[in-house]
């Protein structure tokens, strides 16, 4: 096999991690600026995949196969197709960025600190292209680890007790999901004579429905739901967000929990289609009840980053909502939705960092007048919060409108339900704005702050520059989805409707 594109910026960061644990810990100007630069360079190869990247076709493009463990079916098998291009590239853009916001706040370890996130993305973009059950595990597995160094090493003053929790949730849903991958591997042997991993070759096999079906859905879906995550399951986020550094928090957001929300569209779906239109609207309802709970709750933090946090409870849910629709309009929303989230959410995170590292604080009381402060912070903060609300014009707006008339056309009750998220998504955002940055400054320790540095726009500008143009010209990213997600919601509605001939 000829290592083709998708296997370079996959593995590109987890071959630059292996260079730079031959560098002394003492060079940590090297280290930093050798993770950063084969990060950059992971993000220009993945540019060519949206560029190449044919919009007509739904089909799985960049794709390689190799043999690895024939005689179990294994294979080394990745492609990405509209659902997974736009993931895979906000993974390569995050991730430089996440890495450059910790150049001063990271100053332990720093040697293992950049080989642990270029490991982690390493396993982040290939969730995103695998195409063969096993491999999508490993790469699952694998970026777990990474993730529970980072909160627990670099984390804040309750960082081990984040660290487990985050992971002993997560390997309770992929334990359950590893039993359910080997369950559908036997049973498509048994029907079909052919054991095989293959997700393109297990996806066109019509699963009878049943109790088989069943479980292995709930399997699946729980570890999708946690990682989400979905309400109830969501207690592990808040935590885990707190005591992360900024970085950790910015990688979590913008891209880890974005992989639930793609599973229930590469595995749930195709896969178990009976099951997941019969727990349609079950996932339809916990996702509002996600929306409504996640704001609520965010209203009432007096902590800045525990609010975003919360907040992403509410974002997810809507993202649910547009998946379990089954719609064009929906699924083409709710992706677009994931990639907006991370981008805003992500600025978030980075501006809350950033104010942490100047006065050692997070909790919205302790400002008040920051616009007279630091003006150019405060316009930036402004333009992720309203980009966060879904103003027109920015890029919250086209995903969440697209889910909402995906929504309408399941349930208009439980769709107008969903709406008052956004009014609360206005409250408790516009609420917490106006009190950290208008006003009088009533805390000396404000008078003197700094304002953004020309690292810190290095670090906003690129995420800015996505806000407004998927917000102004959505169609650069919904066109290239569009086959894709049709062809998704074709491909659940004739399994189910043979599957309930028989």
């Amino acid at each position: 096999m000829t290592i083709g594109l998708l296997t370079i910026v996959t593995f590109l960061p987890a071959a630059a991690a292996l260079l730079l644990l031959l560098v002394p810990r003492r060079e940590e100007t090297v280290l930093r600026v050798g993770a950063l630069l084969a990060t950059v360079a992971t993000f220009a190869l993945s540019v060519p995949l949206y560029v190449r990247f044919d919009a007509r076709m739904a089909d799985y493009q960049f794709v390689e196969y190799a043999r690895w463990m024939p005689n179990l079916g294994v294979g080394y098998h990745v492609g990405i197709d509209g659902i997974s291009l736009l993931l895979v590239l906000l993974t390569t853009l995050i991730t430089p960025v996440a890495l450059a916001s910790a150049w001063r706040a990271i100053d332990d370890r720093v040697k293992e600190f950049v080989v642990t996130l270029l490991v982690l993305e390493t396993g982040m973009v290939g969730v995103f292209v695998s195409l063969d059950l096993f491999l999508f595990y490993v790469f699952w597995e694998a970026m777990l680890i990474p993730m529970y160094f980072i909160i627990g090493v670099w984390g804040g003053g309750r960082r081990i007790y984040a660290a487990v929790k985050f992971v002993l949730y997560t390997m309770v849903g992929s334990v359950l999901m590893l039993v359910a991958i080997l369950a559908l591997y036997y049973q498509h042997g048994a029907a079909t004579g052919l054991h095989t991993f293959d997700l393109p070759t297990v996806a066109r096999w019509v699963m009878p429905p049943g109790t088989s079906q069943t479980l292995m859905f709930l399997a699946f879906a729980l570890a999708f739901a946690i990682k989400v995550p979905m309400f109830p399951f969501h207690t592990w986020l808040p935590d885990a967000h707190v005591e992360a550094p900024t970085a950790g928090s910015v990688i979590l957001a913008g891209v880890l929990l974005k992989m639930g929300t793609y599973g229930f569209l590469r595995f749930c779906l195709p896969l178990f289609p009976d099951a997941s239109l019969a727990f349609g609207p079950l996932v339809f309802t916990l996702s509002i009840i996600g929306v409504v709970y996640g704001a609520w709750v965010s209203t009432v933090q007096p902590d800045l980053k525990k609010l975003v946090a919360y907040s992403s409870v509410s974002h997810l849910g809507f993202v649910m909502l547009g998946l379990f629709t089954l719609t064009s309009q929906g699924l083409v929303g709710a992706i677009l939705q994931m990639v907006s989230h991370g981008l805003s959410t992500g600025a978030l995170f980075l501006l809350v960092g950033m104010i942490y590292e100047r006065r050692h604080t997070r909790m919205i009381a302790d400002f008040g007048g920051l616009w007279a402060v630091i003006p150019a912070f405060s316009a930036v903060f402004m333009i992720a919060v309203l980009s966060s609300v879904g103003l027109p014009g920015l890029n919250g707006f086209v995903g969440e409108f697209l889910i909402l008339v995906g929504a309408f056309q399941v349930n208009r009750t439980l769709a107008a339900l969903a709406t008052t998220g956004i009014i609360f998504a206005a409250v408790y955002l516009l609420w917490m704005y106006q009190r950290v940055i208008f006003g009088e400054v009533t805390h000396a320790e404000n008078r003197d702050l700094r304002d953004l540095t020309p690292r810190e726009w290095a670090l906003m500008v690129p995420i800015l520059l996505f806000i407004v143009w998927i917000g102004v010209y959505p169609v650069a990213f919904t066109s290239k989805m569009e086959a894709s997600v049709d062809a998704l919601i074709a491909q659940v509605q004739s399994k189910a409707s043979v599957a309930f001939s028989r």
